[in-house]
């Protein structure tokens, strides 16, 4: 199998899209593991992305903002818990553990048409001068995570690992006994460094992946893109 190189724009525009979205304020926190680890929590067909022979775990926290013109139930901010995907096909792309949203509405939307698994969490994003902090509590007493960052210069040019971990043209999700692969194209990100100040989390144990034992090895923040996905394929 030839695996797509990683670019930084998509290889494979979109004809038309079905959905156009905006992530504003992302901090991309992530972590080394083995892909043994974790390739038994992909959708069949697929196996773990690997760069050197590691893939990764990544906690993404951020404001999603979508076209609907109702500000309650367009922008709200989500944290998701990914892993990396490599198809039969050799397209790259980001496998969901879990993503938290604080909106129920766009959540069962998800859930019940995408089969993506959304939960309905209490979160807020909030600033004190130029540090952003994340916080992210289940409902019903479920797992909390909280990161503090502080935003730094901009990434005039991203490294191998940074353009890996963020240039992802699709995702791979589980569908009535099929895996569905959705494009999506967006502009090429703009990266930051990043200073991560705090982190308390239970959303990757609970996806079942590997907990920060150690400090992630990549920490980058960007002010966000705008994307537009496009149908989703089965092969």
């Amino acid at each position: 199998m030839e695996v797509e190189p990683v670019t930084v724009t998509t290889p494979r525009p979109l004809r038309r899209a079905v959905m156009t979205q905006a992530w504003r304020e992302l901090t991309f926190l992530h972590w080394p593991v083995e892909p043994d680890r974790v390739a038994g929590l992909l959708p069949p067909g697929t196996a773990p992305d690997t760069l050197d022979g590691t893939t990764y775990v990544g906690l993404v926290p951020f404001r999603m903002r979508r076209v609907w013109r109702v500000p309650y139930l367009g922008t709200f901010p989500e944290t998701n818990v990914r892993l990396y995907s490599v198809d039969a096909r050799g397209r790259r792309g980001v496998v969901f553990r879990s993503l938290d949203a604080s909106r129920l509405l766009p959540v069962l939307v998800a859930r019940l048409g995408v089969r993506l698994p959304y939960i309905w969490s209490s979160m807020r994003i909030g600033y004190e001068g130029d540090v952003v902090t994340y916080a992210t509590h289940r409902r019903r007493d479920g797992p909390s995570s909280r990161v503090r960052v502080l935003p730094g210069a901009p990434i005039a040019e991203p490294s191998e690992l940074e353009h890996f971990l963020t240039a992802r043209w699709g995702l791979h999700v589980s569908w009535h006994g099929r895996t569905l692969y959705v494009p999506n194209e967006h502009p090429s990100w703009p990266l930051h460094r990043a200073e991560l100040l705090d982190l308390q989390d239970g959303l990757l144990a609970a996806a079942g992946v590997p907990g920060p034992a150690e400090p992630p090895v990549s920490v980058l923040w960007s002010p966000g893109v705008s994307v537009r996905f496009g149908l989703p394929l089965t092969r």
